[in-house]
């Protein structure tokens, strides 16, 4: 299957009526500090959509794929995962870049929190969901590509993508 790119991402906040937009050729945005600075913001307004694999008691051999999103200047506790799943923390971990590709149909370090290849779970932090108020806080996340990201509200997020809101990010 052919990669998904920032006009696919396009495409389909157009098509779902998300109030969000894309601000482009922004050179190198593929780690938060890169973004941060290429858009003037500070780290916390980034956001990281991360792919992260659970194994399943009942289903070993397939992982669940579920979609992290975390303030970019916070990292995740795999613990609160694993609990949330009530796993092991040896059973969660980080999808590969390969597997993000494949799963999700953006590459790694362009990933944004929706419009994906296959629809997968959400878990966003709670911090994030706590920013006041949530339907003027601006965060950018990935855009489809290292150059793209997209420009939303931490509200309208909420709204489109409905995620579980948990405390997931490491203290």
């Amino acid at each position: 299957m052919a990669e998904l790119t920032p006009h696919d991402l396009q495409a389909h906040i157009l098509a779902a009526g998300i109030a969000a937009r894309l601000v482009r050729d922004m050179g190198d945005t593929s780690t938060v500090p890169l973004a941060a600075a290429a858009l003037g913001v500070e780290p916390h307004q980034i956001i990281k959509s991360l792919l992260f694999l659970v194994r399943l008691p009942d289903q070993p051999d397939s992982p669940q794929p579920v979609l992290v999103i975390v303030d970019g200047s916070q990292r995740v506790d795999h613990k609160a995962i694993a609990a949330h799943f009530g796993v092991s923390r040896k059973r969660v971990r980080l999808a590969s870049a390969d597997e993000v590709l494949a799963i999700l149909g953006y590459p790694a370090g362009g990933v944004p929190p929706f419009g994906h290849r296959t629809p997968v779970p959400a878990i966003l932090d709670a911090a994030l969901s706590a920013r006041q108020p949530a339907d003027r806080a601006t965060v950018y996340g990935g855009g489809g590509d290292d150059s793209t990201m997209l420009e939303i509200t931490v509200g309208e997020l909420l709204r489109v993508v409905q995620p579980e809101v948990l405390s997931i990010r490491s203290v």
